[in-house]
């Protein structure tokens, strides 16, 4: 196919220099109804092009024009059969995966350690989650991926789940052995989903793991807004043919999907994908460079540490992204959410995430030399200022265990609550999430039951300032649990 081509983007501009008379929305008509400060700060080109789905620009619901042809176009760049663009993240691409094969009562196979989109899908489909414990680094404090014997195991017991989800990579970088999991789950004639939100780049280098579709999955979730050049909110589902009714997937998008589509996030995806397609091999071998290059000079720092290969070595581990930096700062006597504030204060350097033990930089094709040789020269300071951390107790690393689920994440949701003391929860069912977000990792989720090590871990959270996110109480003192019936006497 050619991919030099963005015919969506090419339709947008065509029918913008055209200067058609608009009785349409938005409202604005090109800025001229908009607030003139944000007008000129967007400018004329952004706004010629916010349109909606009129007859020459087709229809994101039901494509048969422009959107089609870039679709079609996107497909070939990221070998599958069929890819949707989504205008709403990949949140709801994965959500759109999930309901396209689930239903009440279906079980699903997925890592401890997903995105809380992957648990909004199983409540709204009234499926009941298969949780697979990830491989915990007690040394970093983080959840790498699921191993290929854990997913046999659930397999075994569950041969008659309607899918399994894989991450691949995790946020912080980390492959299972994708291919190997795909070949397995295909053995029972199970679809394999995979959140690719963090993996936009994989499939268009052999420096990087293996993508979603090059393992032969039947659907990926891939955030192209997050490191493959298009505008934040836009992303695809890439679907192979076979197992999945690609038609269907179709449908839930279009169920979950807004009618008002934004046609600038729509042509930024059409001409990221023209990049990846055509340079995308040169720009990832360039970011994997630079990232290389940082990552030996933030391991001279004294008291820091950034993994890379020699993390790899088993099923859990098999294989990393190495344009992800995470940066493990426990060693200084401080937090990951300290650093970050830290280089945000001193530097104006804004970090992708912090937990309590690491901070997570990500090095894209949009970085250049100068701007990574700045994050070196901050660390640098950031490791001089606390020299004296080995007077400094060092933070223990602590990861409570995976939550017993006694009833469905839906049941649980919609069930009879009370409200009660957070800190007199524990043995109570929980009936809200409660997660840090970034990365959106639930540490609680509906249905599950409360233990003091849960308790303790998310207090010590909010209390070093780490952003705990979910409860509708956002004070965490009080938490929504199932209401328990009382013996009568």
């Amino acid at each position: 196919m050619d991919h030099s081509r963005t015919p969506l983007f090419d339709a947008l501009r065509r029918h913008a220099e055209r200067k058609p008379v608009q009785f349409h929305i938005p409202g604005h008509k090109g800025g001229a109804g908009m607030d003139p400060e944000f007008r000129d700060f967007i400018g004329e080109n952004a706004l010629s092009i916010d349109l909606i789905n009129i007859a020459p620009l087709d229809d994101l619901h039901q494509p048969v024009g422009v959107i089609l042809e870039a679709q079609k176009l996107a497909a070939d760049a990221f070998g599958a059969d069929a890819t949707f663009f989504s205008v709403q993240g990949t949140s709801s691409a994965i959500m759109a995966m999930i309901l396209s094969v689930c239903g009440t009562g279906d079980k699903i196979i997925v890592p401890r350690n997903v995105h809380k989109s992957v648990l909004s899908a199983i409540i709204f489909a009234g499926a009941r989650p298969v949780f697979l414990s990830p491989v915990r680094d007690h040394n970093l404090g983080i959840d790498h991926g699921i191993t290929t014997r854990s997913v046999r195991r659930a397999l075994e017991r569950h041969p008659d789940a309607a899918a399994v989800l894989v991450i691949n990579p995790t946020y912080y970088g980390i492959c299972a052995n994708l291919k190997e999991i795909v070949d397995l789950v295909h053995e029972y004639d199970i679809p394999v989903l995979v959140d690719e939100a963090h993996g936009a780049l994989i499939h268009f280098s052999d420096q990087l793991p293996i993508s979603a579709m090059q393992a032969g999955a039947d659907m990926a979730a891939t955030s192209v807004h997050k490191l493959g050049g298009s505008m934040t909110q836009s992303s695809v589902l890439n679907v192979k043919a076979g197992l999945i009714n690609i038609q269907r997937v179709q449908t839930i998008l279009s169920l979950l999907t807004t009618t008002s589509t934004s046609y600038p996030l729509l042509a930024s995806l059409d001409a990221a994908r023209r990049q990846l397609a055509l340079r995308g091999k040169e720009l990832a071998e360039r970011t994997v460079r630079l990232a290389q290059r940082t990552r030996a000079r933030i391991n001279e720092i004294p008291r820091l540490y950034c993994f890379g290969e020699e993390i790899l070595g088993d099923e859990a581990t098999y294989d990393y992204d190495p344009t992800k930096l995470t940066i493990h700062v426990r060693h200084l006597g401080i937090t990951g959410y300290d650093a970050e504030n830290w280089l945000r204060d001193r530097y104006r350097i804004e970090v992708e995430l912090s937990d309590m033990y690491n901070i997570l930089c990500l090095v894209t094709p949009g970085d250049d030399g100068e701007a990574l040789d700045l994050l070196v020269e901050a660390l640098r300071q950031l490791s001089a200022e606390h020299q004296d951390a080995s007077e400094i107790r060092e933070i223990a690393v602590e990861i409570p265990d995976i939550p017993h689920l006694s009833l469905t994440p839906r049941d649980a949701f919609y069930g009879e609550t009370e409200w009660v003391p957070f800190r007199e929860s524990a043995g109570r069912i929980i009936a809200e999430f409660i997660y840090v977000y970034p990365p959106g990792i639930p540490i609680l989720l509906p249905g599950e039951v409360i233990s003091q090590e849960n308790i303790d871990y998310i207090i010590n959270h909010v209390e070093v300032g780490l952003p705990v996110k979910g409860p509708e109480d956002r004070t965490i003192t009080n938490v929504k649990v199932i209401v328990e019936e009382t013996a009568i006497e």
